[in-house]
């Protein structure tokens, strides 16, 4: 039995589960001097956002998560959020518990930390300023024209030190329909899509960017993995998705996208750029050797 869960069998509530010296010890390890205001933050929430029988040990894991991420827990600030869902129990009663959940700002402060991004970003697109969209070349867009106040959808955009660069774009009612699909609080009045529908849709556009064809750091891959979940352990990654799972990084999602990132390289220097950012399996390499013989025969 984990430490944390120990814990939690002897504090019943989320304020006495932080003040368990144990607890405190472990945020301090992990956050060193910052550790105190960490924990006065994430009480706060506790207090004001999160249900009074909110189960505890579900708040300490998501507020870990962040912890380890050394993300800021606050609604105000758009980088971690904790959130409550009602879970089913087994005698068919519901109990409130404790979700973690990467908001736009997070994905993009991790994406940076991690050192393999020159530039990256998201941003609602108005009417009038998508100008054309080519599912083999991309899309084209006019930020110089607003034609309205209009959102017509979200864009994603990265470009890493290697030279490569790629756009995602997500129209308003393809962005209405994921949070609908994947979301059980889409609807909801205290939704994060209710409350900040531009949020999300910069923050959705992003991590579906980043998780087909970016690299991803140690951070950016347990971030995605935690988003909308209810964390059970943090060092094992162990979580259970209270929304409807989608598209998490898995061997086969992983392999789809290293093969994509090989296909965009439209010279030898590129490709070996991009050998430094990849971990590839012996199949990749294979593919690897055979795009650089294509380019380097094209180059002659």
């Amino acid at each position: 039995m984990s430490e944390e869960k120990q814990i939690a069998q002897t504090d019943k509530s989320v304020k006495a589960l932080f003040a368990n010296e144990q607890v405190a010890a472990k945020f301090k390890e992990v956050l060193g001097a910052k550790s105190a205001g960490f924990i006065a933050s994430v009480l706060q929430i506790a207090s004001l956002n999160l249900p009074k029988n909110v189960e505890p040990k579900s708040v300490l894991n998501a507020a870990l998560m962040a912890a380890t991420l050394d993300l800021p827990v606050n609604n105000n600030l758009g980088f971690f959020y904790i959130i409550s869902y009602n879970q089913k129990q087994g005698d068919g009663s519901y109990l409130p518990v404790a979700q973690a959940q990467l908001g736009y700002k997070g994905f993009l402060q991790l994406a940076q930390r991690s050192g393999l991004y020159e530039n990256i970003s998201a941003t609602p697109i108005y009417e009038g300023q998508l100008k054309s969209t080519n599912p083999l070349t991309g899309y084209e867009f006019d930020f110089t024209k607003k034609d309205s106040d209009k959102i017509v959808g979200f864009a994603g955009y990265f470009s890493l030190l290697n030279g490569f660069k790629k756009t995602f774009f997500m129209s308003t009612e393809e962005m209405q329909a994921h949070g609908l699909k994947y979301s059980k609080t889409y609807s909801s009045a205290s939704s994060l899509w209710k409350k900040d529908f531009i949020g999300m849709g910069n923050k959705t556009v992003l991590k579906l960017l980043i998780s087909k064809f970016g690299p991803l750091s140690i951070e950016m891959q347990k971030a995605i993995i935690s988003d909308q979940a209810v964390i059970n352990d943090v060092d094992t990654d162990d979580v259970t998705y209270v929304d409807n799972s989608y598209e998490d990084v898995t061997v086969d999602h992983e392999a789809e996208r290293v093969r994509l990132m090989i296909d965009d390289c439209k010279t030898p220097e590129e490709l070996t750029a991009l050998l430094e950012q990849l971990d590839m399996n012996e199949e990749q390499t294979d593919y690897f050797g055979n795009k650089m013989k294509e380019l380097k025969k094209a180059k002659k």
